[in-house]
């Protein structure tokens, strides 16, 4: 085989790898999955589910417009980061705001979107079982203990600890984030003396008028918040129903296992969580385990009341060493500190599972709403356009890949149909990256998507036009087309990036400053701008450079589109095969050698 046709052969076997993967992932999807062959359509051509939800207010509380707002900010936010699904979120009356999403949304989606999300880390004051039932009460010095319910460890380092029992070290380079939060079933030593397991963790109520010195003084719990305590029975359902939640005042609640617990004032609250990530706890030798965790950093002011407080806990008896970690009013985790934590940052663990941490990880991470919702009505919705919009929007696609086809095929002749043949494959690989966008990242189609996909029709068509001109100006150069591809090729390729460059800035700029209908149209813009570079790189310059080896194309046939003598060459080489050319002859011209 020619040597030089090796390379072109390499590149386009990189392309159908490419093509089996893509369509390995979307068969697989099928089989094995949730997936489809299909992509999956927008609100405006499939229509949807719309959900109304009503602010959930206590007493004579009232919604203010900036906390709507701000709620709804929040919901545009969490519903994004699920993907590029078109939902669109409004406000109505003032006080409601009207979620509209594509398709049967799940309840853990509706969940996801109301959900409050308000985090808090409070010290432990008193723990007890959580059905009621007569509890004794202890010494005002607090020296009673309890089974809490994890370990709390870190280290100014960063390092994450391999068992909920290490104490603060460090495990080598490439370590996470330190354990703030490990379920553990093993209390550290407690100073006091201790009861029998499983008794209460109470303290006297406080009946003088010693004021509390910080957010763990035992001095918080009144007679009042006493009588809650003993009368809260957290087996009952709705018990946490209208519960007030004040940061500045302790709380009495309930936690995932089974306990109530009177914990102490906000000590850092949600809005101090910078970022928040999910995955699987590492083990000490950087390989991930089974535990599912969700990894916190803080803020500076965060991160200073959290250093703060972890080490005056520290050296407190149980349970008042616990920091319970509270979302929406209930403890999802309280466990205990071994030593204190510096860095600002925290591991929390629980009964978790690695989608339902990647939700409240999201949440975490783009903030609590400021109100909690209910959902007052929940009614499908049909389609704004619908199907007969869509094969509106098809049509045009086809008449415009027309246009071009015949434009291609007037102006290059049989060099037009590589340009044909490049746009179907851009075509096919658009639909399968599209598709399986559907499954993977919850993408949807909609009216701006296709506007989108039918104006990349003629941003793929500009790419091949830079291309076949550069050769043709190297032909009338006097060029072989072998030489003429390759100049032409290294001069094209510049311009052909800096025109995709800046249509997929444009697209990303677009796409995260407009709303959520033409975000479809930059997110199509954009991917079919990056297909495009791969089309040209690995289809249409390959192929070019196969064909200028045949006799049809090399030779310069007059429908080749290539022909020198239509160009206008500036001599007209002679062709010997295999895209090669001979010197021109040489002839007499007024008296000397021509």
């Amino acid at each position: 085989m020619n040597p030089y046709k090796r390379k072109p052969l390499k590149v386009l076997a990189t392309l159908a790898g490419i093509f089996v993967v893509l369509a390995g992932l979307l068969v697989g999807s099928n089989v094995w999955g949730s997936g489809s062959y299909a992509p999956k359509l927008g609100l405006d051509l499939e229509g949807g589910t719309q959900i109304v939800l009503q602010p959930k207010l206590v007493g004579d509380q009232k919604v203010t417009a900036e906390q709507l707002d701000q709620a709804r900010g929040i919901i545009v936010q969490r519903i994004d980061s699920n993907g590029v699904s078109g939902a669109e979120v409004t406000t109505r009356g003032g006080e409601n705001i009207v979620v509209s999403m594509p398709g049967e949304p799940s309840k853990q989606d509706e969940d996801a979107i109301r959900r409050s999300s308000q985090m808090q880390f409070r010290g432990v004051l008193a723990e007890a079982p959580g059905t009621n039932q007569p509890v004794p009460t202890g010494t005002t010095s607090g020296t009673t203990t309890g089974k809490p319910t994890g370990t709390a460890t870190g280290s100014a380092t960063g390092t994450p600890k391999p068992s909920a029992t290490a104490s603060a070290s460090t495990t080598g380079a490439g370590s996470a984030v330190p354990q703030a939060f490990v379920r553990s079933t093993t209390p550290p030593p407690t100073p006091a003396a201790t009861k029998p397991s499983g008794t209460a963790t109470t303290s006297a109520p406080n009946t003088g008028s010693s004021a509390p010195k910080d957010p763990n003084d035992l001095a918080w719990i009144t007679p009042e918040i006493s009588q809650q305590f003993q009368a809260l029975d957290c087996a009952k359902p709705g018990v946490l129903d209208g519960l007030v939640n004040d940061p500045k005042k302790p709380l009495v609640t309930c936690g995932d296992n089974g306990n109530k617990y009177v914990l102490g004032p906000v000590i850092v609250g949600g809005d101090q969580i910078k970022n928040a990530q999910a995955g699987y706890q590492p083990l000490s030798n950087g390989q991930p385990s089974s535990t599912v965790e969700i990894q916190l950093s803080f803020k500076g002011e965060g991160t200073k009341a959290y250093a703060d407080a972890s080490k005056r806990m520290v050296s407190l008896p149980t349970p008042q060493n616990q920091m319970a970690a509270v979302l929406d009013n209930q403890v999802i985790v309280a466990p205990y500190f071994q030593s204190a934590i510096l860095d600002g940052n925290a591991s929390i663990t629980g009964s978790f599972t690695i989608e339902s941490a990647r939700d409240l990880a999201n949440q975490l991470k783009f903030g609590a709403l400021p109100i909690s919702f209910t959902l007052q009505t929940r009614e499908q919705i049909s389609p704004t356009l619908g199907t007969e919009q869509l094969r509106m929007g098809v049509i045009a696609g086809l008449v415009g890949l027309l246009l071009v086809g015949i434009y291609s095929l007037i102006q290059y002749r049989a060099l037009g149909l590589v340009t044909l043949a490049s746009i179907a494959i851009a075509g096919i690989l658009t639909y399968l990256t599209i598709t399986i966008l559907g499954w993977s990242h919850n993408y949807r189609l909609d009216m701006a998507g296709v506007t989108g996909l039918v104006v990349a029709i003629g941003v793929t068509a500009d790419s091949f036009i830079v291309y076949f001109e550069r050769i043709r100006d190297e032909v009338r150069e006097g060029r072989p087309l072998r030489a003429a591809v390759e100049t032409g090729w290294r001069r094209a390729r510049r311009t052909i990036l800096v025109a995709d460059g800046v249509n997929f800035l444009a697209a990303v700029v677009l796409y995260f400053l407009a709303s959520s209908g033409v975000r479809g149209f930059a997110f199509t813009l954009g991917l079919t701008t990056l297909i495009d570079i791969l089309i040209v790189f690995l289809f249409t310059h390959p192929l070019v450079g196969l064909l200028a080896e045949t006799k049809f194309f090399g030779g310069g046939h007059k429908w080749s589109g290539l022909s020198p003598e239509r160009l206008g060459a500036k001599v007209s080489p002679r062709y010997v095969g295999r895209g090669r050319f001979a010197a021109p002859a040489v002839s007499m011209a007024k008296g000397g050698a021509r």
